[in-house]
């Protein structure tokens, strides 16, 4: 996998078909070797795709769109504006579960994660995959990050974001600036070292401590997010904070475990050697 931007060549055709081992441009002076895969996890998102995909570049590998039993016509629109969409049917329940299932479907090396209610940019892609090929293992987005914001959280949600963060931070040695954001990239060997096993929004936040906890190279990337454009997010504050809560205090508790655990190993051993 290359490691960092490398020149474009001058003409060269950005519709080209990307495939692992050539250049993709990104601009007239930027190109990258690794295939970039984008998910998108939708149901009933059809009035919001149009914007979404607007956005995205093109010289992405392959966009792929989990669709979560959707009774609108959320894949007819998606393979319209992208044609070469590759379309994965949800057969759990959540954000997290379609997270899963999109990451498995991926055969990009960078895997990018994109809202599909029109509050990212994806025009912001280009700074996730940079740092990504400059050397990050995992690019996290931040709205509070200097050059980020957000159009779209009430006061209740911001605080319960500052609260849960500075928890994060302080048990996990993390040095975030948000914690609840679905705006991520990271390399795709970093799915061996995180083992997603949530349903929910608290997907984030796991992917977040588990990525310290694996003692990967984590760089906060500025993200602006904007208003959902179409429908009613099915996210609530409370119960989601709640949940997210419980997965903090749980990998918490299994990181007392292994150390416990380690200490036990290391005085058995001693044992054994003062025996010996």
């Amino acid at each position: 996998m290359s490691s960092v931007l490398h020149p474009a060549t001058p003409g060269q055709d950005r519709q080209a078909p990307s495939t692992a081992g050539k250049y993709r441009p990104i601009s007239s002076h930027l190109a990258i070797t690794p295939p970039v895969s984008v998910v998108i996890p939708a149901m009933n998102e059809a009035e919001n795709l149009p914007y979404v995909f607007k956005t995205l570049p093109d010289w992405i590998h392959e966009v792929v769109l989990v669709d979560g039993n959707s009774t609108d016509a959320t894949v007819e629109v998606a393979r319209e504006l992208w044609p070469g969409v590759k379309v994965v049917g949800q057969q759990g329940r959540g954000k997290g579960d379609a997270l899963i299932t999109g990451f498995e479907a991926c055969s990009g090396d960078i895997i990018v994660m994109v809202d599909a209610d029109g509050s990212a940019d994806g025009n912001e892609i280009v700074s996730y995959v940079s740092a990504l090929v400059s050397g990050a293992d995992f690019a996290k987005g931040s709205r509070f990050a200097n050059g980020g914001g957000t159009d779209d959280m009430t006061f209740v949600r911001r605080l319960g974001n500052r609260a849960l963060c500075a928890v994060v931070n302080r048990k996990f040695g993390a040095r975030y600036t948000d914690l609840c954001y679905g705006y991520n990239a990271f390399w795709r060997h970093c799915l061996d070292k995180i083992d997603l096993d949530c349903t929910g929004f608290e997907v984030e936040t796991l992917m977040n401590i588990r990525v310290v906890k694996a003692g990967l190279k984590v760089q906060e990337i500025p993200s602006h997010e904007y208003l959902r454009i179409h429908g009613v997010s099915n996210l609530r504050a409370v119960r989601d904070g709640l949940r997210v809560l419980r997965v903090i205090l749980s990998e918490r508790s299994n990181r007392r475990a292994l150390r416990r655990g380690g200490r036990r190993a290391r005085m058995l051993d001693g044992a054994r050697g003062e025996v010996s």
